[in-house]
């Protein structure tokens, strides 16, 4: 049978018209046989991989299988796991192929798809998603400008020849043969004088444990508790900061306990991290690249240093390790805490080793932290004795200490922070004041003033682009609402300290401070509000709780 000749002009270079027409219709008097012909050759050409859309041309390789699952139209079972339809690790994901042909969700979001649906499923192969394109995309993902480890290359370094060594290195991981090398401790000044121990790993180990940390947050974000803040995706400080602010204003808050772990990253113990991991991940080879981290030791002064716990305080895996080992030790148990045993309203916000816990009564409160302690304890963790507090804030606290003859209400810290009790100058009405940390603040422009020093003989146009850039930074995360005094003061000592810089390249400099302050002032970016509020933004990003309880 011919075909239409409306058909004949749409087709063009097609040698058999009766490809184009559908098979489930077909024309009066047209044979049966005929679609089975039709049938077979299409059969035929599936299955050799020709097509008779483009007569001398091929189609798509591999675009309908030979063997299709056996639940048609669902992944095969090893979907959760994410394993390759092939029996060796493919290095890319194997995109499941739709009727419009469109690609389906990737490996590490059907892990993640997975992992939301049950909370108790066991993972037991996840090492081959580790691929070369994810340790391609963890290397650009690495700060450029960063320390090297003990192995002393640098991230340039390391991009000449990266896809030889990206290849080497993805082997290694999957047969065994990958080591973790030692961390290169190095201390850094802590604001009350003492230092902090920081471990700077190989770039290579970064690389690894980078891309490792995206397979496991597939799965471990689904589980992580709405309180929790500190280096996750999609969160921040700003995040942390609304929330506490919303909790306190619009919950019964009348007391609040600030916690803080001594040295929580130096005494994490090793048996029960590799426990927490185990209770999600199932694959050993997975486990065992995190016991070489955390195994691997330190370099202090060319000697090694074996770490029975802790994990190293700058590593790329660190924060994640840390939020896995609070999740089991201090999360769940408050959260549980707080629903059987409370009361009162309770809230928590929690941004890594520090937290912020409000209360309505103070006897739960104090009930909390000795039961706190104790449980810690099994853990190998402790409560630091003097920066914990407890202390009464909220609405009612000034009014109840002015009653007993107390002075203000007391004040806490919180990710760089003061946390203040006050009151709305429009409706009167409790809020919730927040400033810079007086010692952050101090710190901040001693750091400035040296660089300023160094900077002496650099040309204005360099170091006042360079000025322009750390100011702004500062604002960028400290212009909050309410913080207006402390902004203005930052701006203005640093625009001295760098007056004060140019007075010192010479003796008989007669640049006086009011004409310094006049010329260059206007030329650093002014002191402006750029975050909102803390409710605009919480509420905005919580729609879908409106009207719920957003903190609990």
């Amino acid at each position: 049978m011919r075909a239409p000749a409306r058909v004949r002009t749409r087709l063009g270079g097609v040698k058999d018209p009766r490809h184009a027409e559908k098979l489930p219709a077909r024309e009066p008097g047209d044979p049966v046989a005929a679609r089975a012909t039709i049938q077979a050759g299409r059969r035929e050409n599936a299955m050799s991989g020709k097509s008779l859309m483009h007569g001398h041309g091929e189609s798509y390789h591999g675009v309908v299988p030979t063997k299709q699952p056996n639940q048609g139209g669902e992944p095969p079972a090893e979907v959760a796991e994410g394993r390759p339809w092939t029996k060796e690790n493919t290095p890319q994901p194997n995109p499941r192929r739709t009727l419009s042909r469109g690609s389906g969700p990737s490996g590490l979001e059907r892990v993640r798809e997975m992992a939301r649906k049950n909370g108790k499923l066991k993972f037991t192969a996840l090492l081959h998603h580790v691929t070369v394109e994810l340790l391609r995309e963890s290397y650009y993902c690495l700060k450029r400008q960063a320390a090297p480890g003990v192995d002393g290359v640098t991230w340039q370094e390391y991009g000449e020849g990266l896809e030889g060594r990206l290849t080497n290195l993805h082997g290694r991981i999957h047969r065994g043969a990958y080591r973790a090398q030692p961390s290169r401790r190095v201390w850094i000044p802590k604001p009350d004088g003492r230092q902090r121990p920081l471990g700077v790993a190989a770039l290579e180990d970064k690389v690894v444990q980078h891309a490792v940390g995206k397979v496991l947050n597939q799965i471990w974000e689904e589980d992580f508790l709405g309180f929790s803040y500190g280096f996750r995706p999609g969160r921040g400080p700003q995040d942390a900061l609304d929330a506490l602010w919303v909790g306190i204003v619009r919950k019964k808050v009348n007391w609040i306990v600030d916690l803080d772990i001594r040295s929580f990253f130096d005494k994490l113990q090793h048996d029960w991290l590799v426990k927490f991991v185990e209770h999600r991940i199932g694959d050993r080879r997975i486990t065992r690249l995190i016991q070489k981290w955390l195994k691997a030791g330190v370099m202090e002064q060319g000697q090694w240093i074996e770490t029975k716990e802790g994990s190293p305080q700058g590593a790329v895996i660190s924060p994640i390790l840390a939020n896995l080992y609070l999740h089991y030790v201090l999360d769940l148990w408050v959260e549980q805490w707080r629903k059987k045993q409370a009361r009162g309203d309770v809230i928590i916000v929690r941004y890594a080793d520090d937290a912020v816990l409000g209360f309505e009564h103070r006897t739960e409160a104090e009930r909390l932290l000795e039961e706190l302690r104790e449980r810690l304890g099994k853990f190998g963790l402790e409560l630091h004795p003097e920066k914990t507090r407890l202390i009464e804030f909220g609405r009612f606290a000034a009014g109840r200490r002015k009653q007993r003859g107390e002075g203000k209400p007391e004040t806490f810290n919180f990710l760089g922070f003061t946390h203040i009790c006050g009151t709305n100058r429009r409706s009167g009405r409790f809020t919730v004041r927040r400033k810079t940390m007086g010692k952050r603040l101090a710190a901040k422009l001693k750091v400035m003033r040296a660089q300023l020093h160094r900077r002496m003989h650099v040309g204005l146009p360099q170091t006042l682009e360079w000025l322009r850039q750390v100011v702004r930074g500062y604002f960028q995360y400290h212009a909050v609402p309410g913080n207006w005094a402390r902004l203005r003061a930052f701006r203005r000592e640093a625009l001295y300290h760098w007056y004060q810089a140019l007075r010192r390249r010479s003796q008989r400099s007669r640049l006086r401070w009011s004409t310094f302050a006049e010329r260059f002032g206007a030329l650093l970016p002014a002191v402006q509000i750029l975050q909102p509020y803390p409710n605009v933004r919480f509420d905005a990003k919580h729609l879908s709780i409106r009207g719920k309880n957003r903190v609990r």
